[in-house]
């Protein structure tokens, strides 16, 4: 009987690690989009209603504004702000709020756009390491406890940036480094830096052309598996491009999203990927591409093309998907606040939800948390949306905050059963009613 109970605390055992070593905790948040860049939270229960008075855990004022959108690990949550001239990267405790320490990464060169801040990029964590990056260009890596391990200027190395508006592009985790993709008019390129040192692995040019501000680029680059390997997926610049990520090796390039050469399609919606296929939106939020990668690094050009719409997109929120489905947040003057889930496979609309009319745009990417779609509006409103099994899901809610001065730019976030919301003002912790 002894050998029969130790033989069962082993094989529970077992199997816990194993449960726990192949999916991400529902406590962790790495970088801006989640684990896999896609916006699906891990576990559920996650609350439905919530107002200024009640189902708040906590809120704690921020020092300075920040568009950058919390990652959490290890109990702390990480965000970015510019406060008194200075770059800072500030650690709160998720249980209490409080701020456990912050520390300065070079000089905050401020906004150009109402929207913007000198705090745009969202960190990201790997394990015990922070790593943090600028529109000043400072790029830093920094340990639990506040302490720098290494830092470097982008700008400094490369020449200084030549965005028309403030910069938002979120540094990229492979296995071994962080990726920036800088993509402006002028020297454009992806650059990875090795986690540990700091040290330049390698860098890749992306010059390709796009006339005027369409060679400029917001979006986040995207870590993705091609024909097997460790890859880099960026979009911008009238292009999508596949980079090998152990040297930065050019494996696929599809052009012609600028057919017309239009001058100013910069581009600020992210793509997403769902297993071998990409997603990508593009021309102001007038279309949407679907790409098969391994297809792409064949060769084979505008036949990897999956399908396409010139009747949906996305201009600033990025979708999420999950389990063949996209999840697009369209915010053009006619068509905003319109909710489609795309079949990914052929593009066709699966259903479509019409949030309430509002002169509040949406900034803020789509959160698919338990059974539901959360969607962010500029005021800070987060509308909810399901259940999502449904034929025909509908909007559950409408949840306001105390903070509702535009302009809420970054995405909720999900941490066990819970959710943490960044406004302008203020980071809230929200557990529902």
């Amino acid at each position: 009987m002894r050998r029969q109970i130790i033989q069962l605390f082993f094989a529970i055992t077992t199997i816990l690690l194993v449960s726990s070593s192949s999916s991400p905790a529902a406590d962790s948040w790495p970088q801006w989009r989640g684990e896999s860049q896609n916006g699906v939270a891990q576990g559920d229960g996650f609350p439905v209603n919530w107002s200024e008075v009640r189902g708040i855990s906590w809120q704690t004022d921020l020092p300075g504004l920040g568009g950058s959108t919390p990652v959490i690990a290890n109990g702390i949550a990480y965000v970015t702000a510019g406060v008194d001239g200075k770059n800072m990267l500030l650690a709160y405790n998720v249980e209490t709020g409080k701020l456990q320490w912050e520390v300065s990464i070079g000089i905050d060169r401020g906004s150009k756009h109402r929207k913007g801040s000198g705090s745009n990029p969202s960190p990201v964590v790997d394990g015990d390491h922070v790593f943090a990056y600028f529109r000043s260009g400072d790029l830093a890596s920094v340990d639990s406890k506040g302490k720098v391990r290494w830092s470097t200027n982008l700008q400094s190395l490369f020449g200084e940036d030549t965005l028309w508006w403030d910069l938002g592009s979120s540094p990229a985790m492979t296995r071994s480094a962080v990726v920036i993709a800088v993509m402006q008019s002028g020297p454009s390129y992806l650059v990875a830096f090795d986690k540990d040192s700091g040290k330049q692995m390698w860098k890749s040019d992306r010059m390709l052309g796009a006339p005027e501000e369409a060679a400029q680029s917001y979006s986040t680059p995207l870590a993705v598996s091609v024909k097997g390997e460790e890859a880099i997926a960026v979009m911008g610049a009238d292009h999508l491009t596949l980079n090998r990520a152990s040297d930065g090796k050019l494996l696929g390039k599809l052009g012609g999203f600028n057919p017309n050469q239009e001058q100013y399609w910069r581009s600020i919606s992210s793509p997403v990927a769902d297993g071998n296929l990409i997603l990508c939106p593009y021309a102001r939020g007038g279309t949407l591409t679907a790409v098969n990668m391994d297809s792409l690094a064949d060769g084979k050009g505008k036949d990897a093309i999956t399908w396409f719409r010139d009747d949906l997109g996305s201009d600033v929120p990025t979708p999420a998907a999950h389990q063949g489905r996209a999840y697009v947040v369209a915010d053009g003057k006619s068509s905003k606040g319109t909710i489609t889930c795309v079949n990914l496979k052929n593009g066709q609309t699966i259903w479509t939800v019409e949030l309430p009319k509002s002169r509040s745009g949406y900034s803020s990417s789509p959160l698919i948390a338990g059974n539901h779609l959360y969607v962010t509006q500029e005021n800070g409103t987060t509308f909810v949306i399901g259940p999502l099994d449904q034929d025909q899901p509908a909007m559950v809610s409408q949840n306001v905050i105390d903070d509702n001065e535009p302009f809420t730019v970054a995405s909720p976030v999900p941490i066990d059963g819970s959710l943490l919301l960044r406004s302008r003002h203020k980071l809230y912790r929200i557990k529902g009613e």
